[in-house]
């Protein structure tokens, strides 16, 4: 399977994404711990469908010493036990962030209150800058059907 345009190949999606990677940067360089980066990156991944990116981030979670059963329970994170208070908070923020189309809303008070007890101004900032890359992100690589699997660790730098 090929994907239906080469994004990096391109020169115009390639200087777009240049950009949109300096954003991803922002965030890997705020304080935000970078295992809830990862699971906030996988989560979103997952809710879009984007296999491309499911693919690589939760290999970079293994490397940076991610449990398996961690890994496997991101889809079902309302029901596993294996999360702290504050990564649950960031999750329901990641996929409200996500699904804003069927909250009509957008993010609740509620959600945005409890991802609030957590993170201090700079991490919201992060976390939601992380949102809107991702979703960015998945979208592009969804709709030019970016096959998954083939991810090296590092491949982006």
């Amino acid at each position: 399977m090929n994907a239906r345009l080469d994004l990096l190949g391109n020169a115009a999606s390639a200087k777009a994404l240049r950009h949109i990677r300096g954003a991803g940067q922002a965030v890997a360089d705020s304080t935000l711990p970078a295992t809830t980066e990862e699971l906030v990156k996988i989560r979103i991944s997952q809710i879009n469908g984007c296999g491309f990116c499911t693919d690589m981030h939760t290999k970079e979670a293994a490397h940076a010493g991610e449990t398996t059963q961690r890994l496997h329970l991101v889809a079902v994170w309302r029901e596993a036990t294996v999360f702290t208070d504050a990564e649950r908070a960031a999750l329901d923020l990641a996929e409200q962030g996500t699904r804003v189309a069927d909250a009509h809303r957008g993010v609740t008070d509620e959600v945005w209150a409890k991802a609030a007890e957590y993170f201090d101004e700079d991490q919201l900032a992060a976390l939601t800058l992380l949102i809107a890359f991702m979703n960015a992100v998945n979208r592009m690589n969804v709709i030019v059907q970016q096959p998954a699997g083939g991810y090296q660790l590092g491949q982006f730098g």
